[in-house]
């Protein structure tokens, strides 16, 4: 089973960051209302970024790792 780390763009430019097995079922899952507090609150506006990580631990490394960057950088990362 692949995990990913994904970046979304919510309302008001705000960056969520999270991670899953399946990229298109969690994004149709905070668009519908079933995700976070946080889309919940904000919406989803469009999948800015996605990366393929070996494991789950491995995704979740990585998704706190980005959730600790300055929004900057996340933007740098979704450019590259």
């Amino acid at each position: 089973m692949t995990w990913h780390v994904y970046i979304l763009k919510c309302s008001g430019g705000r960056l969520y960051t999270g991670a899953t097995t399946d990229v298109a079922r969690r994004l149709e899952e905070h668009r519908s209302g079933k995700g976070g507090k946080f889309t919940r609150a904000f919406g989803v506006v469009q999948l800015l970024y996605s990366e393929a990580c070996l494991d789950k631990s491995a995704a979740l490394v990585r998704e706190a790792e980005i959730k600790r960057w300055p929004r900057l950088r996340k933007l740098a990362l979704v450019a590259s």
